[in-house]
């Protein structure tokens, strides 16, 4: 039986719209909803294959997702060359400031695949192990302590079972002990009432003296803002759950809850943002946002009143700030109509006259850079190699001498971590081991366009453009002390607003998108910092008037030392 050839019609979108348009009225508002996404789906595919730049490797990727970008797995099992294949190798997840360095926990542990190393893949490492699930009791630093005595002997005592040996003691054995709870928890008191017969006089129980007036304890407010900008579950999915567990709690009182405590943490968010402008290297990025307040009809029918509305402007953004300053790190994120570079002005307005211009790391696009305000800017290393990783499969030897190039140079970035050199240490190790390398490789890209070897409006020839382009700022890492390679850490931290996104979709008001920076702010900048958040959240509010007083002392990498200062005093 013969296969019936298939008929090709050509249409543009406005034709198949216009025909859509005669048969809405037959078809309900969903099903012509449905079927107009599937024209602009059609169209938006056929605008990728038309282009140039669009291999079947990156429509693939485009349309179902990608794998990491790590050389294993552009290349193939052989990526590195034998410098970089017969040492460790880095996972560039993993944060390239010193602080984190000293955390030791690589990001494969965090479940991360964005933007991934130019170096192999941390599989290729011998010495790397699978992880196999279990942790030790050490790590349970949130969990109850509860210390065993044993029942008949103590320290000092004699043997036993020989009879003349001295017991002493050793470290205990631990058992780990993990019990099903809901998120919140709560404790109903029945106040006992005892009435009189005959005088009708009421004599009730006193509550607690402990208790306190209040229904929702601080820790309340820490935890739900936790769950929904730290971990992205949504209001009404926390509603759900504590149904679930037979404790409701509606969405409309956590938001109430959440918006109310905002205003006790205010302070040291203003205060993260002063020292945010004082650091010596800066990231910066954003991504989209939805804000129905500033969205379509709403924004046109009443536009919040500190809103600086511009009719061309018409993009949400939230944008992602990272600031390192003597082993600290803060993360601020912000989300209106303003760009990053918008955005990261506003921070470094705050910055003392005294200090040096910093180093600020972005991508190439020109809305990340702080305008009036001076910077060294850097532009990272991994967007540019990203350029080649997605034409791999047209120019596979070209993008193959770069790819492992790059490689190298993390290779000698990740012992410079591995050894902790200084700032200035690293910079002198980084010039004499991948100045070379990237000096030849620099050679290599100006010999392609000046002999004629590629074609300039090609796919390979544009991404060596960008490069050449901008070479100087792809290369600070080689002059100034402390200068990132790329701009991963950042891509990190917009991950807690995609989270976000994913979950929630959107912010109502511009005021539930101010709400959502500080807590984002606070709980990413805890994690950078290694200090646990939800303490962190419950100290600062129930410490609130002390936090006013002085934010600064209040800091995730400070506040245990007042907090127990606090607690002396009262």
């Amino acid at each position: 039986m013969s296969q019936k050839l298939l008929e090709i019609i050509e249409v543009d979108i406005q034709q198949a719209i216009d025909k859509l348009h005669l048969v809405e009225k037959h078809l309900s508002t969903e099903d012509a909803q449905f079927f107009r996404r599937i024209l602009e789906s059609y169209d938006y595919v056929t605008e990728l294959i038309a282009d140039k730049n669009t291999s079947l490797a990156r429509l693939r990727k485009l349309m179902f997702g990608s794998k990491t970008e790590s050389a294993k797995n552009v290349i193939g099992s052989d990526a590195i060359g034998s410098d970089a294949s017969n040492s460790p190798t880095t996972d560039n997840k993993q944060d390239h400031s010193s602080n984190a360095a000293k955390s030791g926990r690589s990001a494969s542990a965090r479940g991360e695949s964005h933007s991934a190393d130019p170096s192999a893949d941390a599989s290729t490492n011998p010495s790397s192990k699978p992880g196999h699930g279990r942790r030790s009791a050490d790590e349970y630093l949130g969990a109850t302590q509860v210390d065993v005595r044993h029942a008949t002997l103590t320290r000092g005592d004699n043997c036993p079972e020989c009879l003349t040996g001295t017991l002493y003691e050793k470290t205990p054995s631990a058992l780990v002990r993990l019990v099903g709870q809901a998120p919140l928890g709560a404790t109903v008191y029945r106040l006992e009432r005892l009435r009189c017969h005959l005088c009708g006089q009421v004599f009730m129980a006193s509550s607690p003296p402990d208790l306190g007036t209040e229904k929702y304890d601080v820790s309340a407010a820490s935890m739900i803002a936790l769950l929904k900008y730290g971990s992205g579950l949504p209001f009404h999915r926390l509603e759900q759950l504590q149904q679930h567990c037979e404790i409701p709690l509606a969405a409309s009182t956590q938001w109430e809850i959440v918006e109310n405590s905002s205003s006790l943490l205010l302070p040291v968010y203003d205060e993260l943002i002063r020292q945010a402008a004082q650091g010596d290297v800066v990231h910066n990025d954003d991504t989209t946002v939805r804000i129905l307040e500033l969205m379509g009809k709403r924004a046109e029918k009443k536009p919040p009143a500190d809103d600086q509305h511009d009719p061309q402007r018409t993009g949400l953004f939230t944008s992602g700030v990272i600031a390192m300053r003597e082993g600290q790190q803060v993360a601020l994120f912000f989300s209106g109509r303003k760009h990053a570079g918008e955005n990261l002005a506003t921070v470094l307005k705050q910055r003392e006259a005294e200090r040096e211009a910093p180093i600020l790391m972005c991508d190439g696009l020109a809305r990340n850079l702080p305008k009036e305000l001076e910077t060294i800017v850097a532009n990272c290393l991994v967007h540019a190699r990203r350029k080649f990783v997605d034409i791999y499969d047209r120019f596979s030897d070209e993008c193959r001498h770069l790819i492992e190039s790059l490689g190298k140079v993390y290779h000698h970035d990740q012992i410079a971590r591995d050894k902790n050199l200084t700032p200035l240490e690293r910079l002198d190790f980084h010039q004499r081991h991948s100045q070379p390398i990237m000096d030849s490789l620099h050679l290599w890209l100006k010999s392609q366009i000046d002999q004629k070897q590629v074609e300039p409006n090609s796919a390979l020839g544009e991404a060596i453009q960008y490069m050449l382009k901008r070479w100087g700022r792809l290369t600070v890492f080689l002059h100034k002390p402390d200068a990132p390679l790329d701009n991963n850490s950042c891509e990190r931290l917009l991950k807690k607003a995609i989270l976000h996104r994913k979950n929630a979709l959107f912010f109502k008001t511009q005021n539930g998108a101010r709400v959502g920076d500080l807590y984002m702010s606070l709980i990413y900048t805890c994690q950078l910092n290694g200090a646990n958040a939800l303490d962190y959240l419950n100290q600062l509010q129930t410490n609130a008037a002390s936090v006013a007083a002085s934010p600064q002392n209040w800091m995730p990498w400070n506040y245990q030392e007042n907090e127990l200062s606090a607690r002396k005093a009262a």
